[in-house]
């Protein structure tokens, strides 16, 4: 392999929602050149920034199923049961929900966490406190997504951040999807919570970090109590 391909396969591929903003990006870089050169570094430093937040990497997605992957990339902010969003339907006893936070930094493509059905999409528009708050799944921006697998109907929900100001989502009701699919993607830091079914043990702890479409955060066929943790 050549030195020119083997930098190549270091950088990952953009995703095509980043190419407008990478090119204001750009331009206003050339802009702040013109006015005053160190304006235009910063300027560059940004485009680089911003071309980075919509990168797009390929991802090994286990396929087995009963496997739940996490839908984005960033750290496990909770782990707790909480009554699901009304808009899901999915009834009105708690659900365990697992609450991915991104920041400013990590992937921004969700990826599907199941193989299965889209059985209902939901938008509801709302505020844009800080999606690390547990409120936020109340109170902010949000699109939903209820998801039919043989293991039971999972909920996936999309919340606009403190920074974030637009949710974009890339399939419609009725669509089927492979596990680790993109469906969507949040604008500049958001969150994702993944409800899941009655009876469903987390094999994840606050604090760690999840990788889209490669961290297992369940497992419908695993019959224990979970996993227990060392933080170290």
């Amino acid at each position: 392999m050549s030195i020119a391909n083997s930098i190549r396969g270091q950088i990952p591929p953009i995703h095509k929602e980043g190419y407008p903003f990478i090119g204001a990006f750009a331009l206003a870089s050339l802009v702040l050149f013109w006015i005053w050169t160190p304006l235009g570094w910063i300027g560059t430093v940004l485009t680089v920034w911003c071309a980075l937040f919509f990168r797009d990497p390929v991802r090994v997605t286990p396929t087995r199923e009963g496997v739940v992957v996490s839908p984005a990339d960033g750290k496990v902010s909770m782990v707790q049961p909480v009554l699901p969003p009304a808009e899901l339907g999915l009834g009105d006893q708690p659900l365990l929900r697992i609450s991915v936070f991104m920041s400013v930094f990590n992937v921004h493509v969700n990826r599907s966490p199941v193989a299965g059905r889209i059985e209902r999409i939901a938008y509801r528009p709302g505020k844009f406190i800080n999606a690390e708050l547990d409120k936020a799944s109340e109170d902010n921006e949000r699109n939903s997504l209820v998801i039919s697998t043989p293991g039971g109907r999972i909920g996936v929900v999309q919340i606009a951040g403190l920074v974030a100001r637009r949710i974009v989502s890339f399939v419609r009701e009725g669509q089927t999807l492979s596990a680790g699919e993109r469906f969507g993607l949040i604008r500049f830091g958001s969150r994702l919570d993944i409800y899941l079914p009655e009876g469903s043990k987390a094999l994840v702890a606050v604090g760690q970090t999840a990788i889209a479409g490669e961290t297992v955060l369940a497992d419908f066929r695993i019959g224990d109590g979970g996993r227990t943790y060392r933080v170290d």
